[in-house]
C-alpha cells in the first residue's frame, strides 16, 4: 500500500515487530537518516531506538553500489534491512518502511507499544531527477512552520524539489540586507481581491522570512533530501519591488504594492542600474539557496509601459535591439550571464525562449507542451509544468461547491492521468532533456495553510506517483493504496479535499455519509480507469 508505487514490490510470509527494543544500526555515511527514522518512531513506540551492530532484530541501513536515489528494502521477522545507493535513497526507503506501518507511525506521539510491519521485498528507483512542487508564498504569505510543514509532505512523497516563488507583483518576502524597503514596503498590501474578479476585502496582508528563517528552511528540506529553487521574478511581476524603490519603473508616479490579481502592466525598466540593483539582491539570494538551479521567472512581461516610455526606446536603440520583445531577451540574458558566472543555472517560464537562450538555461514549460517541445529540441533542458495538467491552484470538479470555482476542472484523475514526457518527444532523442515536472500551488484564491491542504491533497499524491513510478499506470491500484494513504494523511492531520462526487473514496467505511457497499466502490474504479484509458 506504498504511494508513490515501487518498481518492484513482493509480500512475503510473516511480520517484523517494532518496538521499544529495537535497535537502529547504520553505516556513517547514512547516519543522518537513522537519526531522521529515529526521531520520527521513538516518540510513536515509547523508545529511543538505540545504535547497534547489524545483527537480529535491528534495523540496518547499509551502502551498496546501486543508483544515488535508489534503494532495496527487506522486511524479514528477524529484521530489517536497507541497502540504498547514498542518502538520498536510504531516505526513500525510511519512507517507504514507514508507510509500512500502521497510520498511527505518523503521530507526533502514541501510548507506546509496539508496531507490526508486514514481510516484504522492495527494489525502487524514482523515474525523473526533478520532482518539485511549486509553492507560491508571494501572493498569500505563508508562516515558517508551514512551510516546514509543507516540506515534510513532500519528503514523505518523494518528492525532491520545492520552488518558493519569493516575489511577485502582490508581495516581496525575501529579507534582502542591502536593500532593506523590499521588505520594509514591499512585503505589505493594503487588502486583497477576493476571488479572481471580485472586490477588494479590505484586510492589510503581509510578511517575509528573514535571512535566518530561509537558512532554517533549506536546512531543513536538505535534511529531507529536498532543494529550495528560488525565484525572484523579472522583469514582469515586480510592482512589489516598484513600490518599494520607484527608481525601478517607467512611471515617474508613485505606486502601492498590487492588491489585485491577474498580469499586471508594472514592469522594470531596462536602465543599468536596475540590472546592478537585481544583481544585489542575487548576490544575497545565492548566498542563501546553495540549488544550482535560480528561477528568474521572465512570464507575462506586458510591453505597454515600454512602448510608451521614451527612455526605454532609447535604450532598445542603444542596444541595437529590434524592438520591446528582444529587450525582454537581454534583459534576461543580464541574470544568465551574472549566474552562470557563479556557476548556477537559470531557470525560467517557457516566455524565456522568445530571443535565444544561453545552452545552459532550463526551461519550465507552463503553457502546454509546446515550449518543452521547443526547448528539448534546441538544446534546452526542461521541467514539464502544464498549468491545465498540474496548476493545483484549478477547481477540483465541475459546479460551484469549490471554495473558489477557478479555472478548468482539474481531478485527481486528470492528474494521475498528466504524462510529463509530451506526446511529441516521445521516442525523440530529445526527451532526454525533460528533467521532470513539478506541481504548482498558485496562491491567489488560497489563503491559508488549510487551503493549501485542500487544494494540493490528494492531487499531489497522485502527481508524485507520475513522477516517481517507472511501472506502468494502474488506475485500480493507485486508487486502493490511496485509500490507505488517506489515514496516514488523516493522523498528520492533513485537511484533503474529501470528494462528493463519484470517486472512490467515498465508499471508505467509518465516514459519515459513505457508503460501504463493494459493488458501488468497483463501479467507480471502472469508470475511473474507463476514462483514463479513453484519455
Amino acid at each position: 500500500m506504498i504511494v508513490p508505487k515501487p518498481v518492484h514490490c513482493q509480500a512475503r510470509p510473516g511480520h517484523f515487530v517494532l518496538g521499544g527494543r529495537t535497535a537502529l544500526a547504520a553505516d556513517p555515511a547514512l547516519g543522518d537518516v537513522a537519526a531522521w527514522l529515529r526521531s520520527e518512531i521513538g516518540p510513536v513506540i515509547g523508545g529511543d531506538l538505540p545504535p547497534a551492530a547489524p545483527g537480529p532484530g535491528t534495523i540496518t541501513f547499509a551502502l551498496d553500489d546501486l543508483p544515488r536515489e535508489a534503494y532495496r528494502l527487506t522486511v524479514a521477522q528477524d529484521g530489517v534491512r536497507i541497502a540504498a545507493g547514498g542518502p538520498a535513497g536510504a531516505f526513500y526507503a525510511a519512507q517507504s518502511l514507514r508507510q509500512l506501518m500502521p497510520p498511527a507511525a505518523y503521530r507526533k506521539a502514541g501510548p507506546g507499544g509496539e508496531l507490526e510491519i508486514p514481510a516484504v521485498h522492495i527494489e525502487d528507483e524514482p523515474r525523473f531527477g526533478w520532482r518539485g512542487c511549486l509553492l507560491d508564498v508571494a501572493r498569500h504569505f505563508m508562516p515558517k512552520h508551514d512551510v516546514l510543514r509543507f516540506v515534510d509532505l513532500m519528503a514523505m512523497h518523494k518528492l525532491n524539489v520545492l520552488h518558493l516563488h519569493l516575489t511577485d507583483d502582490q508581495g516581496w518576502r525575501v529579507e534582502i540586507r542591502r536593500h532593506p524597503r523590499l521588505t520594509e514596503v514591499g512585503a505589505w498590501r493594503a487588502q486583497s481581491q477576493t476571488g479572481w474578479n471580485g472586490p477588494l476585502d479590505g484586510r492589510p496582508h503581509g510578511g517575509y522570512y528573514t535571512q535566518d528563517d530561509l537558512r532554517e528552511i533549506v536546512a531543513y528540506a536538505a535534511r529531507r533530501h529536498i532543494t529550495v529553487v528560488p525565484e525572484i521574478d523579472l522583469p514582469g511581476h515586480t510592482q512589489a519591488a516598484i513600490a518599494a524603490y520607484p527608481e525601478l519603473g517607467n512611471l515617474d508616479t508613485p505606486l502601492g504594492v498590487r492588491t489585485g490579481w491577474g498580469v499586471g502592466v508594472n514592469v522594470l525598466n531596462a536602465e543599468d542600474s536596475t540590472v546592478k540593483f537585481f544583481q544585489d539582491v542575487f548576490d544575497e539570494v545565492l548566498e542563501l539557496f546553495p540549488s544550482p538551479y535560480v528561477c528568474v521567472g521572465g512570464d507575462e512581461c506586458p510591453k505597454d509601459q515600454w512602448r510608451d516610455s521614451p527612455a526605454a526606446q532609447r535604450r532598445i536603440r542603444e542596444l541595437g535591439l529590434r524592438d520591446e520583445e528582444e529587450l525582454q531577451s537581454w534583459f534576461i540574458h543580464q541574470f544568465d550571464a551574472y549566474l552562470t558566472a557563479r556557476g548556477r543555472r537559470l531557470v525560467g517560464w517557457d516566455e524565456i525562449l522568445e530571443g535565444g537562450l544561453a545552452p545552459g538555461a532550463v526551461v519550465a514549460s507552463w503553457r502546454g507542451d509546446l515550449g518543452a517541445v521547443a526547448a528539448a529540441r534546441n538544446g534546452h533542458d526542461v521541467i514539464s509544468t502544464p498549468s491545465t495538467s498540474v496548476y493545483f491552484d484549478y477547481r477540483q470538479g465541475p459546479g460551484e461547491d469549490e471554495p473558489v470555482p477557478f479555472g478548468t476542472v482539474l481531478s485527481l484523475e486528470d492528474v494521475y492521468a498528466f504524462e510529463p514526457i509530451p506526446a511529441e518527444l516521445r521516442g525523440d532523442p530529445a526527451a532526454e532533456r525533460v528533467l521532470g515536472s513539478q506541481c504548482a500551488v498558485w496562491t491567489e484564491l488560497i489563503d491559508s495553510p488549510r487551503q493549501v491542504d485542500y487544494m494540493a491533497f490528494p492531487r499531489l499524491t497522485a502527481f508524485a506517483e507520475t513522477v516517481w513510478s517507472t511501472a506502468d499506470r494502474d488506475a485500480a491500484d493507485f486508487l486502493r493504496r490511496l485509500e490507505a494513504h488517506l489515514d496516514r494523511l488523516d493522523a498528520i492531520g492533513v485537511e484533503y479535499r474529501r470528494e462528493s462526487g463519484p470517486l472512490p473514496w467515498q465508499t471508505r467505511p467509518g465516514v459519515p455519509g459513505r457508503p460501504e457497499s463493494a459493488d458501488t466502490w468497483q463501479r467507480k474504479i471502472d469508470a475511473w480507469t474507463g476514462n483514463l484509458r479513453r484519455s
